[in-house]
């Protein structure tokens, strides 16, 4: 996450990042973006609705930082970081579950000058926004060390640089408490040794309230001393925060069992050091297991280089990317990855773009072509002007909006937390049930009753269950990351593998979006040149592809320019302007049905008496077409859109244009039907005929024609509404954004280096690859298998051990390694399969 309010320099202008929470859909970023429009000195910005934030470059000699809060709180948004406000990001490696989180909460509340705050256990970070004139980033820092966790990094993104030189894993192994578990273990197993294998080898070395104290009953007590250090510390800081967590609970009962031995007469020093050794053990294996975990997104980070060659006049310097302006050329020669996104201005190479859209064949890059940090120059020599700073390229912005996802909770998270919160106190209720009735009704001693209500107090932490969900969610966002799918939360992923149909666009989804002007049939006497320059002077003003293609062709041909004037759009119809003083028209052949044209009946042009060979193809008479029954359906069953030209008085010609089907769109839906959805739709404002022809070749269940966009949304929520999964809807980010809200889940095709797709999609896929889609409902829908698989184990393996605590058939240990830390290791070692799914077809044998 990038620290918003802070000010960065440019060449170009100073640029601050706000958070305005309330901007939270593409109507309120309007809102927002009209205010800022009014701001003299505002040289760009950039809404992000999905996550309630303006970035704006801004002249500071024009304008200043509270005009531009104010132009958005004019439009009525709270901007609650500013002002002096700043936010921080801190990393917290040994905060790895709900419960670290909890007591790191209870300690940022207690600080003066703390304006808002967000944990994040799975990655080990904790973001926090405070006003900077009534406390500090060291205040901060300590407070949560307060909580008796260690910040070992800040604004860094991750672990430190020791840290990620070593490993994470080795970092574990060798850190103060491994080496305390350790000669804790060294303890424990002489005094087991001494107990139990070497007879008459444990002499009595004390009396203690008239109880022996035997030499291995010492060694167990510093195993206790050694080993439980960190348990004990965590329990006071848990009982500070008054947390019920599982450091607290084992800190009563080590300290339980060590008072027990006292009370009861009966030395039960081997279980409080088995119950230090072991569970400490436990814990430094969980944190093993979440580093496993955290390491996914911290390749991702660690794609992008941290240095880049820049050119300064004839010569090159290396500075690291954070110094690198938008609009510096940096230098990128064969096999280096491409430090910053940007424009090629020079050369040209192959570039491997896998690390963001997931393509494995490299794309040829040159002069004009956008390149993206993180991504590979295979062979030749680029040199490519800086386009984003290093803290908002794409890269950045895909790591970004994966951490941010974690607030998004799915609704099985939300379940869990909620089920948490009553589990805890029900077993330690029921551990102090068995203490007390064990004597009575189980006739138990009351040594072995309290060591059962000692170990029904380790199964009462619910630690694998909670981190059951929003591990193997990070597990999947950063899988299908690495795979060229960016999913913005939680939710949207376990929603998209429970969707029972996905409706599609057919332009730039089921097509390539790259349309072609293929027949022109002259009508009236007009030639093939006039119609062209008709409708190159209707379309010019147009931004719709087809008039795209239309004035392409028409330059192509080396035409005249027409003089246009009052230009207007006929939404879903066409358009209109004058053309040299004469109202003209292009559109829909009902536009011109509608403007009285009776369209079965109109003359082709003839060359000399003869009908040209298109026309003598669709004539029934020797110059007479019927566009309607004949020219329009023919042209249509082609999978061609049909435009008409010509004036209030004449039609002039007809233009057919056509878009090449994607050459993995009919193997994509067959695959999607395979993995199980039910129904395949495609939405489009084409034609009927056209789209019948599109369907048919992508194998499509269905189709809907000539659609206005609220008939797309309506359409939508017909889907939604009917199937009980819900519907998915792709489109191309932009255009089909209603349609795409309205959906269970909206999916944005070629997303990479497109900010509003970005922002707008639940779900982008980062090249024009729609095979792609696949691969995200086989993921989303193993996701879902793996989050049930975790919940329900770690579920039945805690309820099945405490029911066997009262029948003596579940010792300490066993509750430490099976129920705490071998639930813990099992469910993130589950999570983490889902990296083996891949966007080839190559995926894990999980059953759902």
């Amino acid at each position: 996450m990038s620290p918003p309010d802070s000010d960065h320099e440019t060449s170009t202008g100073t640029t601050i990042r706000l958070s305005v929470p309330d901007m939270d859909c593409a109507s309120c970023a309007g809102k927002v973006a009209s205010g800022l429009d009014r701001v003299d000195g505002v040289l760009d910005y950039e809404t992000r609705p999905t996550t309630g934030r303006v970035v704006v470059t801004y002249d500071r000699a024009r304008a200043t930082e509270s005009d531009i809060v104010d132009a958005i709180e004019g439009a009525g948004y709270e901007v609650v970081d500013s002002d002096g406000d700043e936010t921080i990001t801190l990393s917290v490696p040994e905060m790895d579950c709900a419960s670290c989180a909890g007591k790191v909460e209870t300690s940022l509340d207690r600080v003066d000058g703390v304006t808002g705050y967000e944990t994040r256990p799975t990655t080990g970070r904790v973001i926090v926004s405070y006003d900077a004139g009534r406390t500090s980033e060291a205040t901060l820092v300590d407070a949560i060390e307060s909580a008796g966790y260690e910040v070992v990094d800040s604004d860094g993104g991750g672990t430190d640089d020791s840290d990620r030189e070593q490993g994470a894993t080795a970092g574990v192994w060798r850190s103060t408490r491994a080496k305390k578990t350790a000669v804790g273990a060294v303890f424990l197993a002489a005094g087991l040794a001494l107990e139990f294998l070497v007879g008459g080898a444990n002499p009595e070395l004390a009396t203690v309230l008239g109880e022996p104290l035997l030499l291995a009953d010492v060694l167990f007590l510093v195993a206790v001393a050694v080993a439980g250090q960190s348990i004990v510390r965590n329990g006071y800081y848990s009982a500070k925060s008054l947390n019920l967590d599982i450091d607290f609970l084992m800190s009563v009962a080590i300290l339980g069992a060590l008072a027990a031995s006292l009370a009861f007469g009966e030395a039960l020093y081997f279980e409080a050091a088995t119950l230090a050794t072991l569970f400490s053990f436990a814990e430094l294996l969980e944190r093993v297991s979440m580093d496993r975990a955290r390491d996914s997104l911290q390749e991702l980070m660690d794609l992008s280089p941290d240095e880049a060659t820049v050119k300064r006049g004839e010569d090159t310097e290396t500075v690291p990317v954070e110094a690198v302006a938008v609009g510096d050329v940096v230098v990128v020669r064969p096999g280096e990855k491409i430090p910053m996104d940007g424009d090629v201005v020079d050369g040209n190479s192959a570039v491997n773009q896998a690390p963001i859209t997931g393509e494995s064949v490299p794309i040829d890059k040159t002069t004009g072509d956008e390149v993206y940090a993180g991504t590979i120059n295979e062979g030749g020599y680029l040199e490519v002007e800086v386009t984003s700073a290093a803290s908002d390229n794409t890269l950045s912005r895909i790591v970004e909006m994966i951490e941010d996802a974690q607030s998004n909770k799915t609704d099985r998270e939300q379940f869990v937390e909620r089920f948490a919160a009553y589990y805890t106190p029900a077993v330690v209720a029921f551990a102090v049930l068995v203490t007390v009735g064990g004597p009575f009704l189980l006739g138990t001693t009351w040594s072995e009753a309290f060591v059962n209500g000692l170990t029904l107090l380790v199964l009462a932490c619910p630690c694998a269950f909670v981190i059951s969900t929003p591990v193997s969610v990070v597990s999947g966002l950063t899988s299908a990351a690495k795979n060229g799918v960016l999913i913005k939360g939680g939710s949207h992923l376990e929603a998209m593998g429970a969707v029972d149909a996905v409706a599609f666009d057919k332009t730039g989804t089921l097509t390539k979006g790259e349309l072609t002007v293929t027949d022109v049939v002259a009508l009236n006497g007009n030639t093939e040149a006039d119609v062209l320059r008709c409708a190159r002077g209707l379309e010019t003003r147009s931004e719709h592809p087809i008039s795209e293609a239309i004035v392409q062709r028409a330059e192509g041909a080396d035409l005249d320019e027409r003089e246009v004037d009052d230009f207007e759009s006929i939404t879903g119809k066409g358009v209109r302007a004058e053309l040299d003083g004469t109202p003209h028209y292009a559109g829909k052949p009902g536009l011109f049905a509608e403007l009285g044209f009776d369209l079965s009946h109109v003359h082709a042009t003839t060359d000399g008496g003869v009908v040209t060979r298109t026309s003598q193809q669709l004539c029934e008479r020797n110059d007479c077409l019927d566009l309607l029954a004949d020219t329009v359906p023919t042209l249509q069953s082609e999978g061609k859109t049909v435009v008409l030209v010509g004036t209030e008085d004449e039609l002039e010609g007809v233009i057919a244009v056509a878009d090449e089907v994607r050459p993995e769109a009919a193997a994509a839906i067959e695959r999607l039907k395979a993995l199980g959805v039910e129904r395949t739709v495609m939405l489009t404002g084409d034609n009927d005929r056209t789209a019948a022809a599109i369907a048919e070749r992508v194998g499509v269940d269905d189709y809907r024609a000539e659609l206005l966009p609220d008939e797309k949304v309506a359409a939508v929520e017909a889907l939604v509404e009917e199937l009980e999964g819900g519907a998915a809807m792709v489109g191309d980010g932009i255009n089909d954004a209603p349609a795409m809200a309205t959906a269970t889940v909206g999916v944005a095709m070629g997303a990479a280096g497109t900010d509003t797709a970005l922002e707008t999609a639940d779900v982008a896929l980062m090249g024009d690859d729609l095979s792609k889609l696949p691969y995200l409902y086989e993921l989303a829908g193993k996701a879902n298998g793996v989050i049930r698989q975790n919940i329900g184990a770690s579920l039945l393996v805690k309820a099945g051990l405490a029911l066997a605590v009262p029948f003596q058939l579940v010792p300490i240990w066993l509750a430490v390694l099976a129920g705490d830390a071998g639930m813990t290791v099992g469910v993130t070692g589950n999570a983490m399969r889902l990296s083996r799914v891949r966007a080839d077809g190559v995926s894990l044998d999980a059953s759902d």
